[in-house]
């Protein structure tokens, strides 16, 4: 049962089981209905044409019946007592008497006497609702289950009951009978074949099923080998296969791979970014051993100032990992709601060491209020001054501004701006377009990092355009509070 082919095979089996049997039931009882059907008709027939002899004053002994063998018949009169019974009836049962032996009464056509008449003409030729006299009443026969043993042969009947009035006044009853043999034959004979047969059809239907599942498991098979194969060698380079077919099995195969397109790319992200940090690290902390060493050498020639500003490009460097680490572990913003445009002008007042003034434009009548995380929208605008003042050559402005249901920050300067081929490039980790520079001024490649990152933890986008003055304009736009 943990094989998804058995399940498979046996849970088709029980379905298909259940609607035979079902079906089945259903046709036997159908049949049945139909036979019986037949044998009431021919028990009709049967009771109407002996009632009908009666009607015309038959006598008993001249009555034709050929076929009583198969159609034992059986007469009572009104009170029930035994008339007449076919030949070689020895017993029967389910009709009004039992008997068969016919006791005396009188002989069917005689003539009716005057008080008879007398009645006759009194009731209008009608006697409590019984067929008038020399008819045979139109009424439903009455039908019912019984047994007869005719000749020494016992077998199940079914017997209708006729009621017929002779000219003389005179209401008799027949009970004829034809038998359900072959009814019981009939039924037995396909009970017997769906029995025989519903075995061999569900051992196919099982088969079948475990087969079909098979192949189509198949491709399943193939994937879990080769991804057991990835994780023992942890290459993420090779791919599950994908079977030509356009099934779910497919679109597994295929979204498979994708996933793993993305955990490479994000592996290979992560082993890039070790390597760069470790890279950006060494830098600074060898800088500032090998000033410590000559201190401790030679105190006189201790770069005071220098060590301080490895220690803080290590500080500032140490804290922008930890900030990218938190948000690579999906860490969320918090919800507090902040006027942008004050805290664009309180993040450009703390600004007292840049090299060329800031001008801030922000509309004074206007609210623009977003929500998240104070601290990191003000690092994210801190970050883009950052870079304006690197590669500006005399002039860096920060705009605030609607921008449909959202706000607009925008940075610019007058530098060399952007390739645009190189404008999603930036955005990447450790990555600077101006290598030739050293790496104290051009920064460590992060800032722009940092601030994509948190613009989408915020819903918003960070991209950068060619600036009015010539340089680059970046463009930060955030949701506005609801």
């Amino acid at each position: 049962m943990r094989s998804v082919r058995a399940r498979a095979a046996i849970g088709a089996t029980l379905v298909v089981a259940v609607a035979l049997v079902a079906a089945g039931l259903a046709v036997l009882l159908v049949l049945r209905d139909n036979l019986i059907g037949q044998a009431d008709l021919q028990a009709e027939v049967a009771a109407r044409e002996v009632a009908g002899q009666l009607a015309l004053d038959t006598r008993y002994e001249d009555l034709d019946l050929d076929d009583a063998q198969d159609h034992p018949v059986q007469v009572t009169d009104e009170e029930g007592r035994v008339v007449f019974v076919s030949k070689g009836l020895q017993a029967v049962s389910g009709t009004r008497s039992p008997g068969v032996s016919p006791v005396p009464s009188a002989s069917v056509g005689a003539t009716a006497s005057p008080d008879d008449d007398d009645d006759d003409d009194d009731d209008g030729g009608d006697d409590g609702g019984r067929p008038a006299r020399g008819e045979v009443s139109s009424d439903d026969p009455d039908l019912s289950d019984g047994t007869a043993t005719v000749d020494g042969k016992h077998a199940d009947y079914r017997f209708a009951a006729v009621e017929a009035t002779t000219s003389a006044g005179i209401t008799l009853t027949v009970h004829a009978g034809a038998p359900l043999a072959p009814e019981q034959e009939a039924v037995d004979t396909v009970r017997g074949a769906m029995l025989t047969g519903l075995p061999v059809l569900l051992a196919v239907v099982a088969g079948v099923t475990w087969l079909v599942t098979r192949r189509a498991l198949r491709p399943v098979e193939g994937i879990r080998r080769e991804m057991a194969a990835i994780t023992a060698s942890e290459d993420l380079a090779r791919r599950v296969p994908e079977p030509g077919s356009r099934d779910e099995i497919a679109a597994l195969a295929r979204t498979t791979n994708e996933t793993l397109t993305v955990l490479e790319a994000s592996v290979e992200r992560q082993r890039r970014f070790v390597a760069d940090a470790s890279h950006e690290l060494r830098s600074p902390i060898a800088s500032l051993r090998t000033q410590l060493e000559v201190a401790e050498a030679h105190p006189e020639l201790l770069d005071l100032p220098g060590a301080v500003a490895d220690t803080v490009r290590l500080q500032a460097l140490a804290a922008d990992l930890l900030l990218l680490a938190r948000l690579d572990a999906g860490e969320k913003p918090g919800a507090a709601r902040l006027e942008v445009g004050a805290l664009v002008r309180e993040e450009v007042s703390q600004r007292a060491g840049d090299r060329i003034p800031v001008t801030v434009e922000v509309a004074e009548d206007a609210a623009y209020e977003v929500s998240g995380s104070r601290g990191q929208v003000a690092r994210v605008v801190g970050n883009l001054l950052d870079n304006a003042q690197r590669h500006a050559e005399g002039f860096v402005a920060v705009l605030v501004a609607a921008d449909g249901r959202g706000v607009r920050v925008e940075v610019r300067d007058d530098g060399a701006g952007v390739p645009e081929d190189e404008r999603e490039r930036i955005f990447e980790r450790f990555v600077r377009l101006d290598d030739a520079r050293s790496r104290d001024d051009g920064g460590a490649g992060l800032g722009l990092a940092i601030a994509r990152d948190v613009a989408a933890r915020h819903g918003g986008t960070l991209t950068v355009h060619r600036a009015p003055e010539g340089g680059a304009a970046f463009r930060l736009r955030l949701p506005r509070a609801e």
